[in-house]
């Protein structure tokens, strides 16, 4: 690992894994209210809240889901990575003071793209609450040699 670059591609095998955790907070949830737009009231109005089938307030399922950039962009591949693709599937509700745990898993190394195909979850309580998969452009220490 290049702690610059994280992983580079020729370092990367199928069955890799990584994970980020992080309580979600009444902050987190106001501030990316304020920084999406989205100020839906399932997320920022407990009186709405507990009218609807969740019976309660409900964090934004991409700050949720950031959880899975975050394990992407600093432990695997890490630091140097770009995000290509992301299909997700939202399964369940976090709710604010829920820790969430996201893993990303190596899926597929295709190696002269420097590419890594991942598996991705987020879960709370053991509960999963976000699966899908990701596809990322890794660094490669060839192409940086080449280049020097």
């Amino acid at each position: 690992m290049n702690e610059l670059n994280g992983y580079d591609i020729e370092d990367l095998e199928v069955g890799m894994t990584a994970t980020f955790s992080k309580t979600i907070t009444e902050a987190d949830i106001i501030l990316f209210a304020g920084a999406s737009g989205d100020t839906n009231a399932i997320h920022i109005n407990e009186e709405f809240a507990q009218t609807t089938p969740f019976k309660g307030r409900i964090a934004h399922g991409f700050l949720t889901a950031s959880t899975i950039s975050a394990a992407i962009a600093n432990h695997l591949p890490g630091p140097g990575t770009i995000y290509m693709s992301q299909q997700m599937n939202f399964t369940g509700p976090v709710r604010p003071g829920d820790t969430v745990h996201a893993e990303v898993t190596v899926k597929e190394v295709i190696a002269e793209k420097s590419r890594a195909l991942l598996s991705t979850v987020c879960k709370v309580r053991n509960n999963v609450v976000v699966d899908g998969e990701a596809l990322v452009k890794t660094t490669s220490r060839a192409r940086r040699e080449a280049r020097s």
